[in-house]
């Protein structure tokens, strides 16, 4: 998986990503110490607040920030980006109310926002090569994992030595060398590829773009009903882990980071092992498993939590953890090559802004869920309902992702005439131009049938 790391811009990409990821984590220790200060007790309410704020602005500004930045080449959107989030964090630590946090935290993921989708559809141009683009996005997941390990571990060791505003600091630093391998790093030429027939040349037509070829295409289709497999899962993890290991278990407070350190050992396992999984069953072989695993798990720990727990409570909720983090990086570490394959050059952008955008929408329904049912209904009962979502959802996939899932789809045209440029290379037929190329939203395409692809 490392030799992806040999090749020089990705490398000098790869660690930009893993250097804005410890500020970020950093940023997340030194914002619940701030909110405390703010709000005391309340500052639960200020950090749930806080991420509301951060999933609205990924749902609703990734798409319009790529159709607005569509025409500009990706580095100064990267490098823009860092510096909008330097700033903010150097912003962070003169705040004395409330507003002032949720002001910022908006406009540092409204930056991430732009950031995020843009470093995605670079990634697949670097390295054109599916194997390559396989490890790169296992070597993508697990940065994303170690940094939940790390930037914690990293922020305490620091807390001993100063005070927690400086971590502000450390993330701004963090952001900034991130620009600075951006610049340093020799990107190629982004080809940006208009479809045949565009709806329009509007904004709104333009930030449509990303989801109406998600909602057009069967395998992307799925990916959303995946995405909120493993979102239910993950919300019960990142919600409630401190309810079940301090209330319904009775443990240490020092317990929580062990049961979220297993859950990012599963996740941490499964990225490294998956390229060759990849390479020897393919995406839907294991995308489909891993979403009915996770809704087993939820309806399994509904039923564990409603009885007493024993000696056997503890090391039951460890592996179900670290099975919880198995399945989200099976699902979302391949997440990248469906994007790809479903997406023209000219619209890879787009497409990884909506799925930035639509798969956060996913964990914007199941984060609330997990927390509101969790404290009024009580933990069975959210992770009843949680597990009914995943398994919901999980079927859903299996009936959206057709088994035979080509990426040229053989159709035929009725109503184009003779010498259409869309007709290059088609053949004539008793019933019209027959041809094949991947999947496209437009005018002759508004939206492939789920098995077939006739127009």
């Amino acid at each position: 998986m490392l030799s992806v790391l040999r090749h020089r811009t990705y490398r000098r990409l790869f660690t930009a990503q893993a250097i804005a990821l410890v500020g970020t984590g950093l940023t997340t220790v030194a914002l619940s110490l701030l909110a405390y200060d703010i709000a005391g007790r309340d500052a639960g309410s200020v950090l749930g607040t806080a991420l509301a704020i951060k999933m609205v602005a990924y749902v609703g500004l990734a798409p319009v920030i790529s159709a607005l930045a569509h025409r500009l080449p990706p580095r100064p959107v990267l490098v823009g980006a860092d510096l909008v989030r330097a700033t903010v964090a150097c912003g962070l630590p003169f705040v004395t109310e409330v507003w002032q946090v949720y002001v910022l935290i908006f406009a540092l993921q409204a930056a991430s926002a732009t950031f995020t989708p843009a470093f995605q559809s670079l990634i697949p141009q670097v390295l054109p090569a599916e194997e390559d683009y396989t490890r790169a996005l296992s070597l993508s997941r697990l940065a994303y994992d170690l940094e939940m390990l790390f930037s914690p571990a990293l922020a305490a060791a620091l807390l001993t030595w100063i005070t927690y505003n400086w971590l502000f600091t450390g993330t701004a630093a963090g952001f900034l060398g991130s620009a600075a391998l951006v610049l340093s790093a020799a990107l190629p030429a982004v080809t940006r590829v208009p479809a045949p027939v565009r709806h329009g040349p509007g904004l709104l037509s333009r930030a449509t773009r990303g989801t109406r070829l998600f909602l057009a295409t069967p395998r992307l289709r799925a990916l959303l009903a995946l995405t909120l497999a493993v979102a239910a899962g993950g919300a019960t993890v990142m919600v409630n882990t401190i309810v079940y290991v301090r209330d319904h278990l009775g443990r240490a407070t020092s317990d929580v980071p062990l049961a979220l350190g297993a859950y990012g050992a599963g996740s941490i396992l499964t990225a490294l092992l998956l390229p060759r999984l990849l390479a020897r069953t393919g995406d839907r072989a294991l995308m489909l498993p891993a979403a009915f695993t996770s809704a087993g798990l939820l309806l399994a720990l509904a039923a564990a939590t409603r009885a007493a727990p024993g000696a056997w409570a503890w090391p039951a909720l460890l592996a179900t953890w670290a099975a919880f983090g198995a399945t989200e990086s099976l699902i979302t570490t391949p997440t990248g090559r469906l994007v790809r394959r479903s997406a023209a050059p000219g619209d890879l952008n787009t497409a990884f802004a909506a799925q930035f955008s639509l798969s956060h929408g996913c964990w914007l329904l199941t984060y609330p869920l997990a927390g509101w049912l969790g404290a009024r209904a009580g933990l069975p009962a959210a992770a009843l309902a949680l597990g009914t979502v995943a398994l919901t959802a999980a079927l859903a996939a299996r009936r959206l992702w057709p088994a035979p899932d080509p990426d040229r789809l053989t159709h035929v045209h009725t109503a184009l005439t003779h010498g259409h440029p869309h007709l290059a290379g088609a053949l004539r037929t008793g019933d019209g131009w027959r041809h094949a190329h991947t999947y496209v939203i437009d005018d002759l395409h508004h939206r492939w049938p789920a098995r077939t692809a006739a127009d």
